[in-house]
C-alpha cells in the first residue's frame, strides 16, 4: 500500500568559502528538532562533503548521488552564511526533487571591532543570489522567508513543505485502479487516459467487474486466509460502527469485499481507486459500495465514487497534504443551505470514512447504524479544505480552497454543511467549469500546500481558487 505520509529530505547546508564564519551547527540542531517533531527522515551530507557543507562545485555530484541513493523526496539547502548559489543550483537540477530554500536572519551589525567582520554571514543577500540561480537552472523551489532560527515562521514553513512534498509525490506516483466503468449518464467523470500518462506519468489500471467479483468470491471461500481476514475486518469495524441493521451474510460479504478489493489494488500496485458504486457490487453480492469505499479510505486506500478518476488523483494528493493525520472524504456539492446564502451541503450516499464521524451523543457508544451498507453520520466540523482537479481541451487546473463547517439540517447518508466567503462565486466557478459536482475534502487548511505542490508535479497544472474580495 502506498505510504502517503512518510517524507525523506536531504539537507545540504551551504556556505560561501570567503566568509570565515557560518551557522551550520545551530541550523542543523534546529532542523533535526523539526524533523523529529514532524516525522521527517533526514539524509545529511556529513562525511560526504567537507565539514558537512556544500561549498564546492566539485562536491555536487557525490552529494547528488548520496541523496538519490538515500531515496530523498526533497532537498533542503539552508544557508549557513551567504551560501554558494552555483553549487546549490547544480545540485537541485541534478537531484530533480522539490527544493526548500531558507537561511537564518542575521544579527544586527555592530561595527568593526578589533578587525572582526561587521557582518559575518550576509545570509539574506545570498538567498537573493541563490533564488535567481535556481530559476536560471530551471529548478522549482519553495522559499521560507529570512527569519530567526527559533521563529515560528521556520517551523510552519518546514511543516508545510513536508506536506507539499507528500502531496506532490502522491500526484506523481498516482496509479489509479479503475473498478469497472463509469455510470452511463455520468459524462462529467470522463477523462483522457492517454493524456494523463503522457503529460503526468499517471497510469490508470482498468480492473474488470468480473475480476472484482472473482477476487471477492475467493475471499468468501476462504482463499489466502480469507475467513480470518473477514473475522478480523468485522471485529475492527465493530469497535466503532453499528452493523446490526445488516444480517450476518451481508456483513460477511461486505468484509470480504473490503479484503478482495484491497488485494486487487495491491496486486496491481494501485495507490488510489475509482470505483463504480451503483451496480457492480449490487449485482454480484447485493451490496451497496458506500460504506465500503469509506472503510477502505480509512485503511489508507482511498476510493472515489462513480468511477471518478480525476477525483481519485486529487484525493490521493489531499491524502499526501494531510500526511495521514486525517482522512479525506469524497463529496457531492449538493444543495444550498435553507437560510445561509453562503453555505452549502457536502454530501454523499454514505462513503465518508467513519473515522471522521461526529462522536456519538454523550461522547460514548457507536455511530448510528449502517443502513443498506451506507454510512449514516454527520462528520465533524472545523476548517476544511476542498479540492478538485479539472480538465478541458488539454488545459488542467487544480482548484483548492478553504471553508468552515456550519450548522444545518440533518439529512441521510454522510454529510457536513460548510460556509464559504461568497457561495455565489463558488457556485459560478463550479458551474462554468472545468469542474464538476465532486470534491475531495479534508479537515485542515491546505490550499497553499496543494497549490505549492503544483510546482513539482509537471504538466503545467494551473492553481485555482475563489476570489471573494
Amino acid at each position: 500500500m502506498f505510504d502517503f505520509q512518510s517524507c525523506t529530505i536531504g539537507v545540504a547546508p551551504t556556505r560561501r568559502d570567503v566568509f570565515r564564519s557560518n551557522r551550520k551547527d545551530e541550523i542543523m540542531k534546529k532542523v533535526t528538532e523539526l524533523a523529529e517533531r514532524y516525522h521527517v527522515r533526514l539524509v545529511t551530507i556529513e562525511g560526504i562533503a567537507p565539514d558537512g557543507l556544500l561549498v564546492s562545485n566539485d562536491d555536487v555530484e557525490k552529494v547528488a548521488r548520496h541523496f538519490i541513493h538515500g531515496g530523498v523526496d526533497a532537498v533542503f539547502v539552508p544557508h549557513a552564511n551567504f551560501g554558494q548559489e552555483e553549487a546549490v543550483a547544480k545540485l537541485a537540477k541534478r537531484v530533480n526533487k522539490p527544493v526548500l530554500l531558507w537561511g537564518p536572519r542575521d544579527p544586527a551589525p555592530i561595527g568593526l571591532v578589533n578587525q572582526v567582520e561587521d557582518r559575518p554571514f550576509d545570509v539574506q543577500c545570498g538567498l537573493f543570489a541563490t533564488g535567481k540561480a535556481l530559476l536560471s537552472y530551471g529548478a522549482a523551489f519553495t522559499y521560507i522567508e529570512n527569519c530567526g532560527i527559533d521563529s515560528p515562521t521556520l517551523e510552519q514553513g518546514f511543516s508545510d513543505f513536508a506536506r507539499t512534498v507528500c502531496a506532490a509525490r502522491a500526484f506523481r506516483k498516482a496509479r489509479v485502479g479503475q473498478l469497472s466503468v463509469r455510470p452511463r449518464q455520468f459524462l462529467t467523470v470522463k477523462y483522457n487516459e492517454s493524456e494523463l500518462l503522457e503529460r503526468f506519468g499517471i497510469e490508470v489500471v482498468p480492473i474488470m467487474e468480473s475480476d472484482v467479483a472473482d477476487e471477492i468470491n475467493k475471499v468468501l471461500e476462504g482463499g489466502g486466509g480469507g475467513a480470518d481476514e473477514i473475522a478480523q475486518k468485522l471485529e475492527t469495524w465493530g469497535r466503532s460502527v453499528d452493523l446490526s441493521a445488516l444480517d450476518a451474510e451481508t456483513q460477511k460479504k461486505l468484509a470480504a469485499s473490503a479484503v478482495g478489493i484491497r488485494r486487487l489494488a495491491e496486486s496491481h500496485g494501485c495507490t488510489v481507486l475509482a470505483g463504480e458504486c451503483w451496480k457492480m457490487l449490487r449485482a454480484a453480492f447485493g451490496l451497496s459500495a458506500c460504506f465500503l469505499w469509506g472503510a477502505l479510505t480509512d485503511e489508507g486506500m482511498p476510493v472515489t465514487c462513480e468511477t471518478d478518476v480525476l477525483g481519485a488523483i486529487g484525493t490521493g494528493m489531499m491524502f499526501g497534504a494531510t500526511r495521514g493525520e486525517t482522512r479525506p472524504f469524497f463529496a457531492d456539492i449538493t444543495v444550498r443551505h435553507p437560510t445561509n446564502d453562503n453555505a452549502e451541503l457536502l454530501w454523499h450516499c454514505g462513503p465518508f470514512p467513519y473515522s471522521l464521524a461526529k462522536p456519538a451523543a454523550g461522547g460514548a457508544g457507536k455511530l448510528p447504524p449502517v443502513v443498506d451498507c451506507k454510512g449514516q453520520w454527520e462528520i465533524r466540523g472545523g476548517d476544511i479544505t476542498l479540492l478538485r482537479m479539472g480538465a478541458l481541451n488539454g488545459k488542467y487546473t487544480m482548484f483548492a480552497d478553504e471553508v468552515k463547517s456550519t450548522e444545518g439540517p440533518k439529512t441521510n447518508g454522510t454529510y457536513v454543511w460548510v460556509e464559504t466567503g461568497n457561495w455565489p462565486k463558488w457556485e459560478r466557478k463550479f458551474v462554468t467549469g472545468p469542474y464538476i459536482h465532486h470534491v475531495t475534502g479534508a479537515h485542515g487548511k491546505y490550499r497553499a500546500v496543494i497549490h505549492e505542490a503544483l510546482k513539482y508535479v509537471g504538466g503545467g497544472i494551473e492553481p485555482d481558487f475563489v476570489e471573494t474580495t
